[in-house]
C-alpha cells in the first residue's frame, strides 16, 4: 500500500505547512472525514474525487462534539496515530480522564466529588462544578450554599491561586501563566504568557502523559499563595497555535514523527 498521511483538525494554513515538509501524499480535513476501517485497513474519503483512499498514518489534532467513535475507530484500526489513539480514547471524556489522571498525579488534592443531575448539593464554602467534555473554561460554575444542576457534575472546593498550564510535545515543554478577567483563566487571554517551568509540575505532567500514553498533553494546575499545587484537569489535545514557539515545536515534531524519527 502506498504511504499516505491523513491530518484531522488543523486549519488549512497549519496543515499546508506540514504538507509542504512531509515526503508522502497528504489528505487533510479540518473536521472529521468520512472513514472506514475494514480488515485492518483505514480508508478516508478523497478530497478531490469520489472514492476512499487508504491511509497509513494519522495526525489528529482537534476536539469535536461527536468524535469519540472516530477516535475509537482509530484505536481499533491500530495503525500509527499521533497522539496515540488509545490514549485519546481513554482521555476524550473529561470525567473518566480526570479519574485516571488522579491515579498518577502527585497533586490530586482536594478530593473531587460527583453530583447527579437534579440532586441538590449543600456546599460548605465555595465550590466549582464542572460538566460536559469541552475545555477552554466552558461548562463550569462557581457556587456556595445549596446548588442544583441540570447536569451530572464533578465538584471540587474553589482554590485561590495562580492558574498555570504545563505543555508537553514529545521531549519539549513549556509552562504558561493562564489569565482572565474573572475567576476563569485561559490560555487564550491576551495576558497569558510563558513563565519559568516548575520542576515538580513538569515531572507530574510527564508522569501523567506517560501513564495515559499521550505524546502531547497539557495539564492545568493551580498554585496557591502558600505554595501548594493542585491538578485541575488534563488536556489530551493541547492548544498549539496560541504561541508561535509551541506551534513551531509541534510542527517539527509531527514532521519527525511522520518520518519515523520519534
Amino acid at each position: 500500500m502506498k504511504d499516505r498521511l491523513c491530518i484531522v483538525g488543523l486549519d488549512e494554513a497549519a496543515y499546508q505547512e506540514i504538507r509542504a515538509q512531509v515526503n508522502m501524499p497528504v489528505v487533510a480535513y479540518e473536521t472529521i472525514p468520512p472513514m472506514i476501517v475494514h480488515e485492518g485497513q483505514l480508508l478516508v474519503a478523497s478530497r478531490t474525487r469520489i472514492g476512499m483512499l487508504p491511509v497509513s498514518k494519522v495526525v489528529f489534532h482537534g476536539i469535536f462534539e461527536d468524535d469519540l467513535n472516530c477516535i475509537t475507530a482509530l484505536a481499533l484500526w491500530g495503525g500509527p496515530c499521533l497522539p496515540n489513539a488509545h490514549g485519546m480514547m481513554d482521555c476524550r471524556l473529561k470525567f473518566p480522564c480526570l479519574v485516571r489522571a488522579l491515579q498518577y498525579t502527585q497533586f490530586g488534592d482536594p478530593l473531587r466529588g460527583y453530583v447527579m443531575a437534579g440532586v441538590p448539593f449543600a456546599a460548605e464554602g465555595e465550590h466549582v462544578a464542572k460538566w460536559g467534555n469541552w475545555h477552554c473554561g466552558q461548562n463550569k460554575a462557581r457556587f456556595a450554599g445549596i446548588w442544583e444542576s441540570g447536569h451530572d457534575v464533578t465538584i471540587e472546593p474553589f482554590l485561590h491561586g495562580q492558574s498555570v498550564r504545563v505543555v508537553l510535545i514529545g521531549d519539549q515543554y513549556w509552562q504558561i501563566k493562564l489569565e482572565g478577567t474573572d475567576w476563569l483563566k485561559s490560555i487564550h487571554d491576551v495576558q497569558a504568557a510563558f513563565m519559568p517551568v516548575d520542576a515538580e509540575l513538569l515531572a507530574d505532567t510527564q508522569r501523567i502523559g506517560q501513564a495515559l500514553r499521550l505524546e502531547t498533553i497539557a495539564n492545568d494546575y493551580i498554585v496557591t499563595a502558600h505554595g501548594s499545587k493542585h491538578l485541575l484537569e488534563v488536556n489530551h489535545i493541547p492548544n498549539v497555535t496560541r504561541f508561535p514557539e509551541i506551534w513551531h515545536a509541534y510542527k517539527e515534531y509531527v514532521i519527525q514523527w511522520v518520518a519515523g524519527e520519534c
